[in-house]
Formats: C-alpha cells, sequence, structure tokens
C-alpha cells in the first residue's frame, strides 16, 4: 500500500510539473502570438527580478477604444461630426479676427483724428482682405454662419455691432441686408 502512495505521489508530482511546464510555455506563445500578431514591436520591454524569478514585461503602445454606436445614434454622430468639421474650419479666422480687432482697438485708441482713424481702418481691412478673401470665398454657407457666432464668442460684439463701429450704420446695414438673404444674421449671438 505504500508503494501505491508513492506511486501516486510520485504521478501526481510529474503530472504537477508537466501542467505548470504546459502553461509556461502556453503563456509564452500567446505573448508572442499576440506581439507579432498586432503588428507593431513594443515600446519598450526590460525585464525585473521579483522574489528571486526574472519576468519580461513589455511596454506597449497605446490604443484607442471608442465605445459601440447604436443605430438609432447614426443621424445624430453624422449631424455631430460635420458641426466638428466645420467649427475647425472657421475657429482660426475668428481667433484671427479677435486679434485683428483688439491690435485695431489699440492702435485707433492712440489717435486724435477721426481721418487718420478712418483711413487706418481701411488700411487693415485693405490687408485683410488681400489676406483672406480667397479662404474666407471658400467657405460653406454653415461655416459662415458658425464664424459669425465663433466672432461674437471671441469678440464679446456681434458682427452687425463691429461693422457698425467700425465702417459705420449704413455698412452695416448693406452687410446685413446680404448675410440675411443667405439667411444668416450679423446680429446673432452664441
Amino acid at each position: 500500500m505504500i508503494k501505491k502512495i508513492l506511486n501516486c505521489k510520485i504521478g501526481n508530482a510529474f503530472a504537477k510539473t508537466s501542467v505548470m511546464k504546459f502553461s509556461v510555455w502556453l503563456c509564452f506563445l500567446l505573448t508572442a502570438f499576440i506581439k507579432f500578431s498586432i503588428g507593431q514591436t513594443p515600446v519598450g520591454s526590460s525585464t525585473a527580478i521579483y522574489d528571486g524569478d526574472t519576468i519580461a514585461y513589455y511596454t506597449l503602445n497605446a490604443v484607442d477604444i471608442y465605445g459601440f454606436i447604436p443605430a438609432n445614434a447614426s443621424d445624430d454622430v453624422r449631424k455631430y461630426m460635420k458641426l466638428r468639421r466645420d467649427v475647425l474650419k472657421a475657429y482660426p479666422y475668428a481667433k484671427i479676427a479677435s486679434a485683428e480687432l483688439r491690435f485695431i482697438e489699440e492702435s485707433v485708441s492712440k489717435m486724435t483724428s477721426e481721418k487718420e482713424k478712418k483711413k487706418f481702418i481701411k488700411e487693415q481691412e485693405k490687408i485683410m482682405k488681400e489676406q483672406f478673401e480667397k479662404d474666407l470665398k471658400n467657405l460653406t454657407y454653415t461655416q459662415g454662419k458658425i464664424l459669425i457666432k465663433l466672432i461674437d464668442r471671441e469678440t464679446g460684439h456681434t458682427s452687425y455691432n463691429l461693422v457698425k463701429d467700425l465702417r459705420g450704420s449704413l455698412q452695416a446695414f448693406f452687410w446685413q441686408g446680404i448675410a440675411k438673404i443667405f439667411s444668416a444674421n450679423l446680429k446673432s449671438r452664441c
């Protein structure tokens, strides 16, 4: 009976070491498979000694994970992506308009005569027109409407009030009429 118990214990010990070896090889193969199936080499690899064991570890590249989009939300997602594209196209021009307005206000505040102020504003308008007219003509109607709202947000003044202050009431009325033809409103606030 003792022989039977010893044989059983020896057999179990052998079986346990075989399972452990198989597990180690399986982990190694899975790691190698994952490493090569991704098609990218790890960013960094190294080894560490933990409780007397040498352990290899890898720092992997970051992976972006996007959530599941339900089928009924596809229209909303499409509209959002279009709005995002339009805002990204119009936003730099709103920032430029804000910076240019600050520059004009600072410069005009130092001038004494109205004639000098009007001349400076017309010169700045001419420079900006040469620089941005082609790009602004390529904006869509929606991007133009968004630009009007972004200018309001960046400057704190509606586009109508900016034109009125810088060019006069007649010019503001004219450009408001043109905007209305294209179903936009220079007086709109964000």
